[in-house]
């Protein structure tokens, strides 16, 4: 016979167990299996925190000066070619930009085993703010994922490259498109948008993987039950401490119904920790790009978020830019990293924003313990309140305080940030991140622009150059301490870095150039560039390695594009849509030629 008290006891172990174990389960057991063998590269970032870094170590700093191009693959299109490959099990798995097309290619022979080639209206491409690019696919249980520009998300058989299913994550016509990698964590599939500039309004999406079905749908603005918010149980940073956000805590910071075309889109990278059942993610500008029509903190645009990966559920959010004046979307990638921060050990969040702050958060809390400027240069702030969390405006660099038809001058960083999409690294071994970044300041005159569904909704024109007063380059590459918020090195480059960097346990750090070519150095001393090859194009792609029948191969897509490169990608086309698009970058053309191919690399026997 069960006493009562027994059966409380039972029912209350019941309820732990079945509360914690989604948790210790969710995250996909064949992506884990494939990440855990390092001889592949299974996901975008080679894991679910977004490290980038790889155990391999046969290709070290000793002979990395000997490296030789062991093969290379022509994907057939000629814009910009961000992300990179996936290797799984002796089979890569390459995209390209728009029209999207997926490749299967035997590592044995570099023959290709299938291919993928959507069938998309061209018209998407006019959609499109920044080049026609795609960040890749993901692999889980047999499925290759693709988020197409059209915004059609597709599950491939890996074997035979034939739909499995598809499902429709925006609409094109109201400037819903995408560029984003989908990510897989447990059984969903997990991804944005993009259409900031046309007045979309941001979302994340998980979707199962096994039949497309929308298993739930998170906005970045609007209503609490819209964001999945619950106003009393997810916080976020203020007056000095982890608090509820309160009800309403985003239609009270916008003007009437402005939330509903108001940004906050989410086209970058995402990244899961499984202890806790949390994806992060950040999103992006506030629409219009005109201050003045917006008034209020817009949030949650511009923020890091939190989210349950069963339910969507927000946990906690910061929002970095509150009232965003620059265009400095949030949507770079969340490095999960245990490091110590000022002498504590921590389970942290560490991001480099558009802003040119670089974050160290709690993951667990959303608590706010490092915010600090990871290039020097940057002025349109003095530094963030680390009581509030919000940046220290300087009055001359506030284009909502200088007003609509006013050209605001020598803004820094410009609106490519500090650093945009182009995603950094984290060694283990330094505990040290390594970080690509636009070294690039902004004249920026807003405008009144009123709504149009489908049309550019942007309100403001700008021009960029490199930073006055600095080594004139338009780049740097650093080495970043996140625990106390510090530049150890910096290694300047004479265009933006927008090439994800790769570090490695033979003691490399490897990224690439705008004028094309592959570096890399040792990681514990960037003054010494111990490789450099010229590819055929400009380098805008993420740097990767695997290793197969027991050689190492580092590789990277070249092809000049994303908006750094946009203007040569274009045909140096003249800047019709008020994005700046081929800003000082117009001299590219000296360097480097359109392309669209992966060059692979490895040490000859």
């Amino acid at each position: 016979m069960t006493s009562k008290t027994t059966s409380h006891r039972f029912a209350k172990t019941v309820g732990f167990f079945a509360a914690v174990l989604p948790a210790l389960a969710l995250a996909n057991a064949d992506v884990e299996k494939n990440i855990a063998n390092p001889n592949n590269w299974a996901m975008q970032a080679g894991d679910m925190f977004n490290q980038r870094h790889s155990k391999l170590k046969q290709i070290n700093t000793k002979n990395v000066g000997k490296m030789q191009v062991a093969w290379t693959f022509s994907t057939g299109v000629l814009r910009g070619h961000e992300g990179s490959p996936l290797v799984v099990d002796g089979v890569m798995y390459l995209h390209s930009p728009f029209p999207n097309k997926v490749y299967a290619v035997d590592l044995d022979t570099q023959k290709i085993l299938w291919k993928y080639e959507p069938k998309q209206d061209s018209a998407v491409i006019q959609q499109m703010c920044c080049d026609t690019v795609n960040r890749g696919v993901a692999y889980a249980e047999g499925k290759v994922f693709l988020q197409q520009a059209d915004s059609t998300l597709v599950a491939l058989d890996a074997k035979s490259g034939k739909p499995v299913w598809s499902v429709k994550n925006g609409d094109p016509k109201k400037g819903a498109v995408n560029t984003n990698a989908p990510h897989v964590f447990g059984n969903k599939v997990i991804t944005g948008i993009a259409g900031g500039e046309w007045g979309v309004r941001g979302f994340l999406a998980a979707y199962d993987i096994n039949t497309g079905a929308l298993a739930w749908k998170g906005y970045s603005t609007g209503p609490d039950a819209e964001m999945l918010m619950d106003p009393e149980k997810t916080t976020t940073w203020a007056d000095g401490a982890v608090r509820p956000v309160g009800k309403d805590s985003s239609l009270k910071t916008w003007q009437g119904d402005q939330w509903k075309t108001g940004g906050g889109t989410t086209w970058g990278w995402y990244s899961y920790d499984k202890a806790t059942n949390s994806v992060y993610y950040g999103t992006g500008n506030p629409s219009t790009w005109n201050p003045s029509q917006r008034p209020g903190d817009n949030k949650w645009s511009m923020s890091i978020w939190s989210r349950d990966l069963d339910t969507g559920a927000v946990k906690w959010v910061y929002q970095m830019t509150p009232f965003d004046e620059w265009d400095f979307d949030g949507v770079n990638e969340m490095i999960l990293a245990d490091i110590d921060v000022k002498g504590k050990p921590t389970k942290a969040l560490v991001h480099f924003d558009r802003n040119g702050f670089g974050y160290t958060l709690d993951r667990t809390t959303g608590a706010l313990l490092v915010a600090e400027k990871f290039d020097p240069k940057v002025n349109w702030a003095t530094h963030v309140d680390m009581k509030s969390g919000r940046p220290q405006v300087v009055p001359k660099y506030s284009t909502a305080q200088n007003g609509p038809d006013v050209n605001t001058k020598g803004i820094c960083p410009s609106a490519l940030g500090t650093k945009d999409q182009q995603p950094a690294s984290f060694d283990p071994d330094t505990k040290l991140f390594y970080v690509p970044t636009n070294h690039v300041c902004m004249d920026y005159e807003p405008f009144k622009i009123d709504y149009t569904a489908g049309q550019p909704y942007v309100g403001a024109t700008l021009s960029m150059y490199p930073t006055p007063g600095s080594h004139g380059g338009m780049g740097n590459f650093i080495v970043w301490d996140a625990s106390k918020g510090k530049i150890v090195q910096s290694h300047p480059e004479k265009f933006s870095v927008w090439s994800g960097a790769l570090t490695t346990a033979g003691g490399l750090v490897c990224y690439g150039t705008l004028e094309g070519y592959l570096k890399c150095m040792d990681k514990k001393d960037l003054s010494k560039e111990l490789f450099k090859f010229k590819t055929p194009s400009g380098i805008v792609g993420n740097v990767f390695t695997y290793e197969h029948k027991g050689k190492q191969f580092i590789g990277v897509f070249s092809g000049i594009g994303g908006w750094a490169g946009i203007g040569m990608a274009a045909g140096l086309e003249k800047d019709t849509d008020g994005l700046g698009a081929a800003g000082g970058y117009r001299e590219l053309a000296q360097y480097t030629e359109l392309g669209g191919s992966l060059t692979v690399f490895a040490v000859p026997k």
